[in-house]
């Protein structure tokens, strides 16, 4: 895994996490999310890290890269 920091300063941030592609951005001050370039519908988070931490969970459960 790379390691990158986290921060609530920039608007987009990814990184390959477990062999997959995480991100992030910001968009009228929601976090939107990215699973393996797809993007997440209908979830938003008000941080940048409650976003990673949930991609993170979503990548350690084998969950597959879907729209929701």
């Amino acid at each position: 895994m790379q390691t990158h920091e986290h921060t609530t300063e920039r608007e987009f941030w990814s990184t390959v996490y477990n062999g997959r592609s995480i991100a992030v951005h910001s968009h009228h001050g929601h976090w939107h999310v990215y699973l393996d370039h797809v993007f997440q519908h209908n979830i938003v988070f008000a941080t940048a890290e409650h976003a990673i931490a949930w991609l993170m969970a979503r990548v350690n459960l084998g969950m597959p890269a879907r729209l929701n």
